[in-house]
């Protein structure tokens, strides 16, 4: 009886991971983050850290993707 409830269960988690974004696929697949999320990035961290300090994160949108995108390619989940 135990046995065919643990089956039961597997079925929910198989499809439950279906829906999975592409950032979270690849964290998933077992890609994992070289570095700390602080340390990842560096260029794209300081060039939308200065946008926004100077111009309003409103105006930076740009700079902020293309970080958000350095650190999903990191293998961050972001």
């Amino acid at each position: 009886m135990g046995n065919s409830a643990s089956q039961g269960v597997a079925a929910p988690s198989v499809s439950a991971a279906q829906p999975l974004t592409t950032a979270s696929a690849a964290t998933a697949s077992g890609e994992k983050p070289k570095c700390k999320a602080c340390c990842a990035c560096p260029e794209t961290k300081r060039a939308r850290d200065a946008c926004i300090v100077e111009n309003g994160e409103e105006n930076c949108l740009a700079l902020i993707e293309a970080h958000k995108k350095c650190m999903r390619d990191a293998g961050f989940n972001i």
